[in-house]
């Protein structure tokens, strides 16, 4: 196992990001659309890309994450709506659910922390 650095983040070009299509659950429009880049599979880790649109959250990990570029919030589903702007830094628990809109387009470096016992 070894040491994984991401270079600036914020910079990469698109070009560099792998088109996911667009999110799962969306509400509304403008549909979002997805790229991302693994760097590491275990735990996975890696650049995510977002454009506008709102959509209902997936992921069932933890994620540890900080935002290079763009504006959103995020409505937990038991929780108060938090303004996210490129230099913040989240933890997202376990089976954290609720809302994504996304204003700008969003950058993010993650990691993704399993559940024990996945």
């Amino acid at each position: 196992m070894g040491i994984t650095i991401i270079k600036a983040p914020g910079e990469l070009p698109r070009s560099a990001l792998q088109s996911l299509g667009s999110v799962n659950e969306p509400l509304g429009t403008p549909v979002a659309q997805l790229w991302s880049t693994v760097y590491r599979q275990e735990p996975e880790s890696g650049v995510w890309e977002c454009s506008p649109g709102r959509w209902r959250r997936q992921v069932k990990a933890g994620e540890f994450c900080h935002f290079t570029t763009g504006y959103c919030r995020f409505e937990p589903d038991d929780g108060v709506p938090i303004e996210i702007r490129a230099g913040d830094t989240v933890y997202f628990p376990p089976n954290t659910t609720g809302v994504w809109e996304v204003f700008e387009t969003i950058r993010k470096t993650y990691l993704m922390i399993p559940q024990v016992g996945e």
